[in-house]
């Protein structure tokens, strides 16, 4: 596939035209209302069809870092249904980047592609499968040099996630575009970026409530990296609240299955169930806690679609 980095840089993404800042809606519901509480719907779903929500804000600053570096191909990770490893196919075939996905799970590499996967390819990325146990070392920097030469040298390597300090601070423009429009922000969490940067932009005064969607109490003190990487220390008001996972990564529960029906019924807008369903969820939960005083505005970020 021929690749042109430079496409890439500032005016290689605007291109692309995307839907910034992405709208804030209102949206009433009695849930939220008989407490007192005004919700908010932040649609950064909306911001790109191929590259929406926290994608984007992740991608973007990786991608012009890339192409600063004048590397042709971006290396990265993710599972069998990484969100992830689709967005970052799609900036590939969009933008003229080759595009390598490390895959956790050797065994799939003799079973047909599932959908996540088949989008990838199509869209040009080299799937490259790995057993579970060199997954879990990818960062080790032996094992990572070895993925780089199978994807054959000199890659631009993009985390898991696409977390890292340039991602940060790409998901901290999301913070500033809230500024002064909320008292809580709520978000999903898979590897902390989006909260980081999120926490780091909101104003004084403004705290970000994040959902982590893998069970395992290691996020918080990745957070913490993530804000250290991209500022020097920790920043923002900012809390985890695990209850929310139903059991981890990529599972489900009926009472969240029952809720995102019970959503889409309500306001028309089918749920993405992994990462936003488990993020309302906690959040409607908490209101009808009573966590948050009357008067207080809350935001929701809706970070995918379905």
């Amino acid at each position: 596939m021929t690749s042109h980095p430079s496409a890439a840089g500032s005016a290689g993404l605007a291109g692309l035209r995307p839907r910034l800042p992405s709208p804030l809606v209102e949206l009433p519901d009695e849930r939220f209302a008989r407490h007192g509480v005004r919700l908010l719907l932040k649609r950064d779903d909306l911001i790109h069809p191929e590259l929406p929500g926290n994608k984007w804000r992740k991608l973007a600053p990786n991608l012009e870092a890339a192409a600063g570096a004048g590397r042709r191909t971006l290396l990265t990770f993710g599972g069998a249904y990484s969100n992830h490893l689709r967005a970052t196919a799609a900036a590939g075939r969009l933008l003229g980047f080759a595009t390598v996905g490390v895959v956790r799970g050797e065994e799939l590499a003799d079973r047909p592609l599932n959908p996540s996967l088949r989008y990838c390819a199509a869209s040009g990325m080299r799937l490259l499968f790995t057993d579970r146990a060199t997954y879990r070392r990818k960062t080790e920097p032996e094992v990572l040099a070895g993925l780089v030469e199978r994807a054959g040298g000199d890659c631009f390597v993009v985390p898991e996630g696409g977390s890292n300090g340039a991602a940060v601070l790409g998901c901290a423009e999301l913070g500033r575009e809230l500024r002064g429009m909320a008292d809580v922000v709520g978000v999903a969490c898979g590897t902390g970026g989006t909260l980081a940067g999120l926490a780091a932009g909101l104003g004084e005064g403004q705290r970000a409530i994040g959902f982590p969607v893998l069970k395992g109490g290691f996020l918080g003190a990745e957070v913490e990296r993530l804000q250290g990487e991209a500022f020097g220390g920790r920043r923002g008001t900012w809390r985890l609240d695990e209850r929310f996972h139903c059991g981890g990564y990529a599972r489900t529960s009926p009472a969240l299955d029952a809720f995102a029906d019970d959503f889409t019924a309500r306001h028309g807008l089918p749920l993405e169930r992994l990462y936003v369903a488990k993020m309302l969820y906690g959040l409607t939960t908490l209101t009808e806690e009573g966590a948050f005083p009357r008067g207080t505005t809350a935001v929701a970020v809706i970070t995918g679609a379905p």
